[in-house]
């Protein structure tokens, strides 16, 4: 039997590494130089390295480990799966009992009427399937005109060609000729940096009003959907304005637009409710789904469709030519069924509704004092700490934006803690089982790190504002 070993020495793991692993969203020359930092095991909150040492995950991987790490039940269903149906295809009228127990469980736990369910490998490839997808249907319906998606600046979405093109970052666009022709992008509704003098919900409003506005250029006809995370997550946790979400659901009610909510990261508990929706009153006629579906212990993702878009759609449509390999992949599948299993019966969604997330807050948003933040913000279990030269003006630093974040970065893994930085904002969106001893802990950690960050920071001359 092959088992990888976790055990080797990290100057090896580190070349073998940097001789022939290209990572994601990594500078390869600066990496390769400083070398990776290994991760060999994970129980709980905690992960360990190739050196020995712990560290809370104050990111549960990248937003997904919603269940936190060493669930045997998952391992022990995978393996199972696997010696029974190790995969089979969706295609060719074909299908097997664990993804269509998964459909039929994810429909009875998304709101509403959403409740038809097509699967893919992640979300990005789930936002590639919906650009297909809604064009597809006003086609169907004798509209071909209607297959423009308004999406939002700096909102992320995924990183393939579709799925990029979606989302709103610049620094993506600028690599690989994006965006896709068809795609128009609006305002965030980040009022910390952008909202000026007015208030957050004149902001939300105005954010809104620009989705009307853009509708009208363009042409009611031509504008199939709208595309936004209820919560930007990689955008820095940026907490829309009450105002925001109500003044959406409006126009796109009012303009037959279709409405996706991506709940890549939202979903499955991230907010307080099941899904992000719920948490903003949204009603989608799409949501994306990926991340916590697993927990990240399978890669699966998919968008489940509101029951009225689904019928036209499978009337009218004719065969969508469209699909994956591994769309419906019998091991993620299961692997998803007992992840949601133990969700539900552990009542994981409700603990962090009433008793984990509350706390967190208290103590997060206590950390809004401190002379390096601006502004703490946090919902259910996602949050961020705005950094800033002058907390009354709300203005960012003089030098290279990120800098400050990546100094604080820098010194919450040092002290233990995987705090992320977005620029010069630092996220946090830790396992959904986090226990309250667990979040003082975490953060005792973030303190101390803005702490350290702020004296580097000032010996450096770097506490300048922006002008």
């Amino acid at each position: 039997m092959n088992i990888i070993d976790n055990h080797q020495p990290t100057a090896k793991l580190q070349a073998l590494d940097a001789a022939h692993h290209l990572h994601p969203f990594t500078d390869t020359a600066q990496i390769n130089a400083r070398g990776t930092r290994v991760i060999t095991q994970a129980n709980g909150v905690y992960l360990t390295d190739s050196d020995g040492h712990k560290l809370l995950d104050g990111m549960a991987g990248l937003w997904c480990v919603n269940i936190g790490y060493g669930r045997t039940e998952l391992a022990n269903t995978a393996a199972r799966q696997m010696s029974q149906l190790p995969y089979y295809n969706t295609f060719f009228q074909t299908s097997h009992p664990p993804v269509i127990e998964l459909a039929s469980l994810l429909a009875r736990l998304a709101p509403g009427d959403l409740n038809r369910v097509f699967l893919a490998g992640s979300g990005s490839e789930a936002n590639d399937t919906n650009i297909r997808f809604v064009r597809h249907y006003w086609a169907s319906l004798g509209k071909p005109d209607k297959s423009v998606i308004i999406a939002r600046k700096n909102g992320y979405h995924g990183s393939t060609i579709g799925a990029a093109s979606l989302g709103g970052m610049s620094a993506m666009h600028a690599q690989g000729g994006m965006p896709i022709p068809g795609i128009e992008h609006i305002s965030q509704p980040y009022w910390y940096r952008e909202g000026g003098d007015s208030s957050p919900e004149e902001f939300g409003l105005a954010c809104a009003r620009e989705l009307e506005e853009t509708i009208e250029r363009l042409g009611e006809e031509n504008v199939a959907a709208f595309i936004a995370e209820p919560v930007q997550g990689a955008g820095g946790v940026i907490i829309p304005p009450e105002t925001y979400w109500p003044g959406i659901q409006r126009i796109c009610d009012a303009h037959e637009i279709l409405l996706i909510v991506d709940e890549v990261i939202c979903g499955f508990g991230r907010t307080g409710n099941w899904f992000g929706c719920q948490t903003f009153d949204i009603r989608p006629d799409i949501i994306t789904i990926a991340k916590g579906m697993s927990s990240g212990y399978q890669p699966i993702g998919g968008s489940i469709i509101r029951e009225e878009i689904a019928e036209v759609f499978a009337d009218r449509g004719g065969e969508f030519n469209h699909g994956y390999t591994y769309s419906g992949h019998p091991v993620a599948c299961a692997v998803a069924c007992e992840n949601l299993r133990i969700l539900e019966e552990e009542d994981i969604v409700g603990n962090v509704a009433n008793v984990t997330a509350p706390y967190l807050r208290e103590k997060w948003l206590s950390l809004g004092d401190h002379p390096l933040v601006g502004e703490a913000r946090i919902i259910g279990m996602m949050g961020a700490l705005e950094l800033t030269p002058e907390k009354s003006s709300r203005k960012p630093f003089a030098g290279e934006e990120g800098a400050a974040g990546l100094i604080c970065r820098e010194h919450s893994f040092s002290n233990g803690l995987v705090m992320r930085h977005v620029g010069d904002k630092m996220i946090i969106s830790p396992p959904l089982v986090i226990s309250r001893s667990e979040i003082d802990e975490l953060v005792e950690m973030a303190h101390k790190s803005l702490d350290q960050a702020y004296a580097d920071l000032k010996q450096q001359g770097l506490m300048q504002v922006s002008r």
